[in-house]
C-alpha cells in the first residue's frame, strides 16, 4: 500500500498561492543607502502587477525606536529575521543599487541557497556573477 507524499511547507505556501490566485511576490533586498532607488523599484514592479515586500526601517535615519544602542543592535537582529522571513515568503529577490554589502551578500546567498532567482538592477554587482577570466 502507497501513501501519498506529504507537501513541504515550501510546496504548501506555493500551492496555497496557487490556489489564491496570489500575484508574484517580489522582495526588495540592498543597502538602506539606496531606500529612494528601493521606492521606484517598488513603484515599478508594483505596476507591473507583483506584490512587493521590501525594507520597512532606515537604521541609518534618526528614529526614536532606535536611539537607544541597546534597543537598536536587538532591533537590527529581529529586522534581519524579518528580512529573511520576507525572502521565503517571496518568489524572487531584486536586489537594489550598485553596491552589496555583507548583509546584502548574506540574503543573497541565503536566497540562492532556498533556489530563489534573484535579480539586479546593477547585475554588475552580483557577487556570484562570473568574472572575465571565468567567462573564457
Amino acid at each position: 500500500m502507497s501513501y501519498p507524499q506529504l507537501m513541504t511547507p515550501e510546496e504548501k505556501l506555493a500551492s496555497a498561492k496557487e490556489h489564491l490566485n496570489i500575484p508574484r511576490i517580489v522582495v526588495i533586498c540592498g543597502s538602506t543607502r539606496f531606500m529612494a532607488e528601493m521606492q521606484e523599484a517598488n513603484l515599478l514592479e508594483t505596476a507591473d502587477g507583483n506584490i512587493v515586500v521590501a525594507p520597512g526601517c532606515d537604521m541609518k535615519e534618526p528614529h526614536p525606536r532606535w536611539a537607544d544602542p541597546d534597543e537598536a543592535e536587538s532591533l537590527k537582529i529581529r529586522l534581519g529575521d524579518l528580512h529573511r522571513a520576507k525572502i521565503r515568503l517571496a518568489d524572487e529577490v531584486l536586489v537594489v543599487g550598485d553596491y552589496i554589502g555583507d548583509s546584502t551578500r548574506a540574503e543573497i546567498g541565503y536566497a540562492r541557497s532556498l533556489g530563489m532567482p534573484v535579480r539586479f538592477t546593477h547585475p554588475g554587482v552580483d557577487p556570484d556573477a562570473p568574472t572575465t577570466e571565468e567567462e573564457q
